[in-house]
């Protein structure tokens, strides 16, 4: 089941990252527009595309560790990097914020999968 699925696990990750930029755009005023989404999200879906490469996400897409971790590192720290790179905002309090909301939406969903998929086994 998984096996066929594995490039939806992807999917998912970008949704989250639309979504932390998204809410972000929206919880400061600056609009919903799906351009501004995307000049907010390309750094850090840059980055989530480089996690998965790193990680070799499609081997073990629901993993929490490595997929996730690395996946979520590079989103962060990549994402980071070229927003600063490209004079854009990167004050302690976004990094902190960013990371926090980041670990919720692309960790979060890889642990209740593993959950889910461990009380079907019966382990």
């Amino acid at each position: 089941m998984l096996r066929l699925q594995r490039p939806a696990w992807l999917a998912v990750d970008v949704l989250g990252v639309l979504v932390f930029c998204a809410v972000g755009r929206r919880s400061h005023d600056e609009g919903l527009s799906a351009t501004g989404v995307a000049a907010t999200a390309w750094p850090f879906l840059t980055g989530t595309v480089i996690g998965w490469l790193a990680s070799r996400g499609w081997r073990q897409p629901t993993a929490v560790v490595p997929t996730g971790v690395v996946v979520w590192l590079s989103t962060v720290v990549i994402g980071m990097l070229l927003r600063k790179v490209t004079s854009a905002g990167v004050a302690a309090s976004f990094v902190v914020v960013a990371a926090t909301v980041t670990a919720l939406l692309l960790l979060g969903w890889r642990a209740v999968v593993g959950l889910t998929l461990r009380r079907r086994s019966g382990v």
